[in-house]
């Protein structure tokens, strides 16, 4: 049974995800925060990280680099919700920075229970790639 840590600040989208990944049949870990979530690693294995890009104490991108060092071996999908107001100058592109710093799939937030499922396994196809896939389409 594939372990994995969900590691999101919001009560409502962790618990949504524990009992979709539960039905599953995954073995799910889910931590409030950075820290806790920084904790469950020193103590515990997993075979995919979820982890909120946007987490108070944990700045930005900080998260997504520290858990990246702390088990680089363990695929990473960076999740976010983030979006600007609407303005006229163009927003950052939250989710290729995780990327660029380990995430090995991203997704942006609502998403569907199929591309959470897709994402992970995904991921779980493919233990030993340490190349983040960008994109879907063939090479």
């Amino acid at each position: 049974m594939p372990r994995i840590l969900v590691v999101d600040d919001d009560p409502m989208v962790g618990a949504t995800i524990e009992v979709l990944l539960q039905r599953q049949g995954f073995d799910v870990t889910l931590a409030d925060g950075g820290e806790t979530g920084l904790m469950a690693l020193e103590t515990q294995t997993f075979d995919v990280m979820l982890v909120d890009i946007f987490m108070p104490h944990m700045r930005g991108f900080e998260s997504i680099r520290i858990f990246h060092e702390r088990a680089p071996n363990v695929p990473l999908i960076a999740m976010s919700g983030y979006a600007f107001a609407a303005s006229a100058a163009p927003s950052p592109d939250f989710l290729r920075m995780a990327l660029e710093l380990g995430a090995m799939r991203c997704l942006r937030k609502p998403f569907t229970p199929e591309a959470l499922l897709s994402a992970i396994n995904e991921c779980l196809a493919r233990p030993d790639e340490t190349a983040p896939m960008k994109d879907n389409k063939a090479p």
